[in-house]
């Protein structure tokens, strides 16, 4: 069996920490880096439910894509959220490890994974890393779709084939205008507009969508845009991820199990549709 540091330091070639946005907390949380490692858990978020999931998995490690401490804190008193996730995971010599905008800009990344989730054809990165020579890294993807078909169909397309949510899929555009191109980008996207627009593809696909940004983007240009779930647009990384890591044990015969959490971290848990009236009864 490999030690942690072995499985961190093929962890970190695949997602260099030094690919992260200054902003960004990746990494190793907590660990020992002698311990051996035999079974890892991927999951999107490194909240109570998935280090419930990895002690009952008996797993050595978890693969988290968000960070636990974004901003850091001050304490990891037991009686906190977050100090708590500490504290399980130190009591059962679980090591956590982040991989976030370095897995976002990887090649494969959390775009791939969209993308692939999707069955669309990826063409190239969004915003293209300027350190990498092939133009394969960057934020987003743009990619094609095998035949046009209407937003309506495509927006269908996402409620099927991502995981199910209680916001399930939302729209704005033209139902029947035809979708050939499109942007996607895992996680939260309004931030990329000028670049979508730029790439004159025909929709964006992408989570967070707030209502100034969508207005100002619908009235300027006829893009489409289709608004899924911060976190189904990003589960899909986790299935890539573990089967890249099943790849490097093969290779080193490290007899790794890998597992990916199917547990829905999603914080909304309701969706109660709204009849629209022809006029709004404000």
């Amino acid at each position: 069996m490999p030690r942690l540091s072995e499985v961190i330091a093929a962890l970190d070639a695949l997602w260099p920490p030094s690919r992260a946005e200054q902003w960004d907390a990746v990494g190793t949380v907590c660990g020992d880096p002698d311990a051996e490692v035999s079974r890892v858990l991927f999951a999107v978020d490194p909240v109570q439910e998935i280090v419930d999931e990895a002690v009952k998995l008996g797993v050595d490690l978890i693969v988290a894509h968000h960070p636990l401490y974004l901003r850091g804190t001050t304490t990891v008193e037991a009686g906190t959220f977050k100090g708590r996730i500490v504290h399980t995971l130190i009591k059962n010599d679980i090591a956590l490890h982040v991989a976030h905008t370095n897995a976002d800009s990887a090649d494969p990344g959390v775009s791939d994974a969209l993308a692939g989730a999707l069955d669309l054809r990826v063409t190239g990165p969004l915003v293209p890393d300027p350190s990498d020579p092939a133009g394969r890294r960057g934020l987003g993807r743009i990619c094609e779709l095998d035949h046009p078909e209407s937003l309506r169909e495509f927006a269908a397309r996402a409620a099927a084939r991502l995981p199910r949510t209680a916001q399930g899929i939302r729209a704005a555009g033209d139902p029947d205008a035809l979708i050939r191109t499109v942007a996607v980008s895992g996680g939260s996207g309004d931030s990329l507009f000028a670049e979508v627009r730029a790439a004159g593809v025909d929709a964006f696909l992408t989570a967070d969508l707030r209502h100034h940004p969508v207005s100002e983007a619908r009235g300027t240009s006829p893009l489409a845009l289709v608004d899924a779930a911060h976190w189904a647009t990003e589960w899909p990384w986790c299935e890539q991820a573990a089967a890249q890591l099943d790849a490097i044990s093969e290779r080193h015969g490290w007899g790794l199990r890998t597992h990916v959490s199917r547990t829905v971290t999603d914080p909304w848990t309701g969706h109660a549709p709204s009849d629209v009236p022809s006029s709004p009864s404000i």
